[in-house]
């Protein structure tokens, strides 16, 4: 409907690098919460905890990453269709392993709980 209107919604009125921005930050607050959640739900102790604070951050640096490739994709002259597959790719992988990546602390609280006792 907004193409059609013609408000800058197609070509390149799209902008790749803020529709990124805001998948980075959702994903970013779905991967905190779920790690909290999880690592509350399994009983973590004092270094599971730790584990998350390290794990948010590593997160955080690779979303700064990414934003800053889409800042260096969008000014470059690629067609807009080839940004558009790249796009949806990225957003793909970008919620996969937010949410994969949090689910690693089950295997990682069964280890440790099968080691410890």
């Amino acid at each position: 409907m907004a193409t059609t209107f013609g408000d800058g919604a197609s070509g390149r009125g799209r902008n790749y690098r803020k529709r990124m921005s805001s998948h980075l930050a959702a994903a970013l607050m779905c991967f905190a919460l779920l790690q909290i959640l999880i690592v509350v739900g399994t009983g973590g102790s004092l270094p599971f905890h730790l584990g998350v604070i390290v794990a948010i951050g590593g997160f955080a640096i690779a979303a700064g990453a990414l934003e800053r490739r889409w800042i260096l994709l969008e000014a470059g002259d690629a067609p807009d269709d080839r940004l558009s597959l790249r796009f949806r790719r990225d957003v793909r992988q970008l919620w996969a392993a937010s949410i994969l990546g949090a689910c690693l602390w089950f295997p990682v609280s069964l280890f440790f709980r099968f080691l410890l006792g």
